[in-house]
């Protein structure tokens, strides 16, 4: 791999009512600009904001260099926002992360260290989260740990998707066209030369968080269906296995009544198990709904995400429409 030349790492940030938070993202990109060598652009993509986001980005960066902004027409979701900026990245190498501070850039430049040593992803591990509540951080443990165990790819637990990926990972990442993309799980099945580094993830400077628990289970699921057949798989066996028990306890009635002569009683424990089992068949009907799901956003064909105006350097150009095969042309 080439050493690394002024203009060749951008940074990608997405943006979804972050007004808050802004003037110290700025603050510190700055500051990580100036002690660093490289030359380091970066790309915010604003998710559909509702507050001043937008207007904060041109106010704060506007007589500065190297900042673009791309707005979606709407809200489209975070993992679809850092694919658009992949999408749209020229540079050698891209760093994804958090508009929160929750990213530090202090790991970002080990990162772009690690890249000059020839890897080609260098993802966060995070061995220490503050300002996460437990049930969040029993639940992060245990997805990570979950998706590794029944995933079909090798992916490291604890790492979101901050993460360094070179100019053949975005390439090859640009080829991938899945509607729900799970952006760190198709980052591991590129497969590359990867490396992790482990860091303590500080809680947010300000604002909130805009993944509640609700968001952070749906992602899990996408997660899941993306990258594991294994869920249906459980079901067949979990199906053909209670089929056999109840062959067997059908074999064992005939038994009691024809040869020991003894009724088998009990119809309360006979309604809980006719209960338990159905409840089980509307989970599992559940879980290939879910598959049914994907493939049905896969086949519609719609554009991942649509971009209403593009910032770059003080202008505007307003009302392109593109979606990322289009805005990876432009």
């Amino acid at each position: 791999m080439s050493t690394p030349s002024p203009s060749e790492v951008a940074l990608i940030i997405p943006l979804y009512n972050e007004e808050a938070v802004l003037p110290h993202l700025v603050a510190e990109i700055e500051a990580f600009r100036s002690e660093r060598n490289e030359s380091i652009d970066i790309i915010f993509i604003d998710d559909g904001s509702t507050d001043l986001s937008a207007r904060l980005v041109q106010s704060l960066t506007g007589d500065l260099k190297g900042y673009q902004m791309i707005r979606f027409s709407r809200n489209f979701g975070h993992q679809k926002a850092v694919s658009a900026g992949i999408n749209l990245c020229k540079n050698k190498a891209a760093i994804i992360l958090d508009a929160d501070l929750q990213d530090p850039l202090d790991v970002a430049g080990r990162m772009i260290d690690k890249w000059k040593e020839g890897y080609d992803v260098v993802y966060g591990v995070r061995n220490k989260r503050e300002d996460v509540s437990v049930i969040q951080r029993i639940t992060a443990y245990w997805f990570y740990r979950l998706f590794r165990a029944v995933g079909e790819v090798d992916t490291p637990v604890d790492a979101g998707d901050f993460r360094l990926i070179s100019r053949p990972v975005i390439e090859a990442f640009n080829e991938l066209d899945e509607q729900q993309p799970y952006v760190r799980g198709l980052i591991s099945w590129l497969g590359f030369r990867q490396i992790g580094i482990q860091y303590a993830r500080p809680g947010r400077v300000a604002g909130q968080t805009k993944y509640p628990l609700k968001k952070r289970f749906r992602l899990a699921l996408d997660g899941l269906t993306s990258f594991s057949s294994r869920p249906l798989r459980m079901a067949v066996n979990l199906g053909l296995l209670i089929s056999a028990g109840s062959v067997l306890g059908l074999v064992w009635v005939v038994l009691t009544k024809y040869v020991l002569g003894t009724a088998i009683t009990g119809w309360a424990s006979l309604i809980f198990a006719a209960f338990f089992f159905g409840g089980l068949q509307l989970f599992f009907l559940g879980v290939v709904g879910m598959y049914v799901a994907r493939v049905y956003d896969e086949v519609k064909g719609r554009p991942r995400y649509i971009i209403s105006d593009v910032w770059d350097s003080g202008s505007i150009q307003v009302g392109s429409v593109l979606d990322e095969s289009t805005a990876q042309e432009a």
